[in-house]
């Protein structure tokens, strides 16, 4: 009886057999094992949703200065390096959230690293704003104008994004994630 688990297989099929019922090439499989990584829950919540206005109106607003004569303006540099980089540092959290990074990466404190950022990142973007915003008024004779004022706007609203999800994020951190379900069940 004490070499009985030695003796039994528990192999099924073959794998090769395994990747034919998979849908018989390796772009399927691949597909399969893709979105199974996926975290789908994620996808439809909130901070996600943030994050991908984030994303979405962050390229929005850089693009919009970067097709104007920004360099007339030192101001512009400055919006230009904080819209161009976090926009590139939001995508890649975005897809480290989204594939699960955090479940393999269990050193790093995410709830607060993801806080400091979107805090940062508000500080941040709310000084580009600002800059953009009072950088507009020197185009305001050329056909540079409505751009340069889109682009204020649309800073505006990636800031406010930014700062919405600064405080989705502390609610994460604190624990209850702002569900108020948690807090009236006894203990």
């Amino acid at each position: 009886m004490a070499d009985f688990p030695s003796k039994v297989t528990t192999e099924t099929s073959s794998p090769h057999s395994q990747s034919s019922q998979q849908g018989g090439n390796s772009l399927q499989g691949l597909a399969a094992n893709i979105t199974t990584m996926m975290d789908r829950s994620f996808i439809r919540s909130i901070p996600a949703i943030l994050m991908i206005v984030e994303i979405v109106l962050g390229l929005l607003h850089w693009a919009l200065i970067a097709s104007a004569p920004y360099t007339v303006l030192p101001a512009y540099g400055w919006v230009m390096f904080v819209a161009v980089t976090l926009w590139i540092l939001t995508t890649i959290l975005f897809f480290m959230i989204l594939f699960g990074a955090q479940q393999k990466l269990t050193s790093v404190p995410w709830p607060v690293t993801v806080m400091v950022y979107f805090a940062g990142a508000t500080v941040l973007y709310l000084t580009a704003f600002l800059a953009n915003a009072a950088s507009v008024h020197p185009f305001y004779h050329t056909i540079y104008y409505g751009q340069m004022a889109a682009a204020s706007f649309f800073g505006a609203v990636v800031t406010l994004a930014y700062g919405a999800s600064a405080f989705f994020s502390y609610l994460t951190w604190k624990g209850d994630g702002g569900n108020a379900a948690t807090n009236t069940v006894p203990t």
